[in-house]
């Protein structure tokens, strides 16, 4: 599914970035409180994963690096992370954890490595983690994030059953191989009139403390 849909795999990675910033001893950071500033007249921070204040370093982890498409400028946001990393005096850093190759993944590490950054993909991401945290921390990191994700990618079906969506004006029916989930449709009056707002921060994933 993160190659058909980029917040199924956003999600999963919300799961476990707090748990990697905090065994290797760093700190993540909401854009308002952020150290790395924005470029470009857009000021304001940006969110890190992961910060670790005595080695200058921010971290980008990801679960994988999906093909699928990303809005509201979300890719243009992730090229300029490395950039404004080594603008605001740090050393970008790019953790991807499943290294499936594609060019969204090519792209990116191309531009940690202009920024003078570094970047670790699948077996050579969790060796850095290791060594980060330390032995008491690298079990914990192993046994609760890096067997569940292992698990996750392991799991994984080669070849999705067929979907079909059917829409008739009484209902919306979802078919996945041999299954149907059917969602009738019906008016209701106090919610026709609303207006659906998207707040501005829709795409920035859950608030970090």
């Amino acid at each position: 599914m993160f190659d058909i849909d980029n917040r199924a795999g956003q999600e999963t990675g919300y799961l476990f970035e707090p748990i990697i910033a905090h065994c290797i001893g760093g700190v993540a950071f909401g854009a308002k409180n952020s150290p790395i500033k924005r470029l470009g007249g857009k000021g304001g921070g940006r969110q890190v994963d992961c910060l670790r204040e005595e080695i200058k370093t921010a971290y980008e982890v990801k679960v994988r690096v999906t093909i699928a498409a990303s809005g509201q400028g979300r890719w243009g946001e992730e090229l300029s992370f490395p950039v404004e990393v080594a603008a605001s005096g740090y050393k970008p850093i790019l953790l991807v954890l499943d290294p499936t190759s594609n060019p969204k993944l090519i792209e990116l590490t191309d531009a940690f490595v202009e920024a003078k950054g570094e970047v670790f993909l699948g077996d050579e991401a969790w060796g850095h983690l290791e060594n980060a945290a330390g032995k008491v921390m690298a079990t914990f990191l192993d046994k609760y994030v890096k067997r569940p994700i292992a698990d996750i990618l392991q799991s994984s079906l080669d070849k999705l059953p067929d979907f079909t969506m059917k829409y008739t004006p009484e209902a919306i029916s979802f078919m996945i191989g041999d299954e149907t989930l059917v969602i009738p449709r019906r008016e209701i009056s106090s919610l026709a009139t609303e207006i659906d707002v998207i707040p501005d921060d829709s795409d920035s994933g859950p608030p970090v403390p």
